[in-house]
């Protein structure tokens, strides 16, 4: 009889230790700050130089470096799949519709060389864009977050997953909860990454429809100010595929809240910006932070930037550590 309580015992904890270590691998657990410490000790600090010597010439990078972390981290999670390139048998993610407008391959590139030369085989692709994207940010004077580290390469990218899971520039509300709810994303998740949208910029093909189709009948988007519609007409001419308009014009070089401002004013350049103010929770926390100068934002902007970058992370001995970025090993 003791024989079998011991048995039972003994199944019974490693039936909670398997739970555990789930639980672990779905919240991203794996990752912890440091990770490189006795491995790759000046893997940061060499990131953070390949960063410096490319946004000290072109600051506009910042924010596709943070746009391509993001876009990573919603397909298959944060395992640097964006990086692939295509093959003459597989269309990778870069080569999706919302994927060719990405910039700023060459700074990770250029991390990975200096990191290959220090420690071979030891840092990944992921983490090099973890990082990346808030170095950048960073040097454009916003905030900086601690990166937990030790993320794997996929080796899978498929170009046909970006029409389905990256938020589209055109989705309303229930889409963008959706979409968010399905990655482990909160509500505020949702509003506070939006929030990146304070620096950059986007092309005018991206809302033309917003100014000169909206339903089909040549209106514009009811959901805009009428009186921006006539700047942003003088600026984008319906065929204009080339213009670039500042996602937070005025202030789209600094890492702000007036984003929250310019949406409020219903003056968002997307229709997921003015999409915001359609959900209760959303809408309090843009009201929130435009007329509070953004009392909270750095703080909740560090925080979700943290838990997205955890999102279905390869951890242990899953994927591989990639020694050329753009080429599964």
């Amino acid at each position: 009889m003791a024989s079998q309580k011991h048995i039972s015992s003994v199944v019974l904890q490693l039936v909670f230790v398997a739970l555990l270590l789930l639980v672990a691998f779905a919240n991203g657990q794996g990752l912890k700050v440091g990770f490189y410490k006795k491995t790759c000790p000046r893997a940061e600090a060499i990131v953070d130089k390949a960063t410096a010597d490319h946004i000290s010439r072109a600051p506009s990078l910042a924010a596709p470096l943070l746009r391509m972390h993001f876009h990573d981290c919603f397909i298959r999670g944060c395992d640097g799949s964006v990086l692939i390139n295509s093959t003459r048998n597989n269309q990778a993610e870069k080569s999706g519709i919302p994927n060719l407008s990405l910039r700023g391959f060459q700074v990770i590139d250029a991390a990975k060389a200096a990191l290959e030369k220090a420690c071979p085989g030891v840092v990944s692709c992921a983490d090099i864009i973890a990082l990346v994207a808030r170095d950048a940010i960073h040097q454009i004077k916003g905030p900086f977050w601690p990166v937990p580290l030790g993320r794997r390469d996929g080796r899978v990218s498929i170009a046909s997953e970006t029409l389905t899971q990256l938020p589209a520039p055109f989705a309303n509300i229930t889409q963008l909860k959706t979409l968010f709810k399905a990655k482990g994303l909160s509500v505020k998740d949702l509003v506070v990454l939006s929030g990146g949208h304070t620096v950059g910029t986007s092309h005018c093909s991206t809302i033309a429809n917003r100014l000169y189709n909206f339903t089909g009948r040549g209106d514009t988007d009811p959901s805009l100010d009428s009186e921006y519609v006539p700047h942003l007409k003088s600026r984008c001419k319906p065929a204009d595929q080339t213009t670039l308009l500042e996602m937070d014009p005025g202030s789209f070089r600094t890492f702000d809240e007036s984003y929250y401002t310019m949406v409020l004013k219903r003056r968002g350049l997307f229709e997921s910006d003015a999409a915001l103010l359609a959900d209760k929770e959303t809408s309090a926390y843009v009201k929130l932070q435009a007329q509070t100068h953004g009392s909270t934002f750095l703080k909740d902007f560090k925080r979700s930037m943290v838990k997205m970058g955890k999102m279905g992370v390869l951890t242990g001995n899953a994927g591989e550590i990639r020694r050329h970025c753009a080429i599964i090993n």
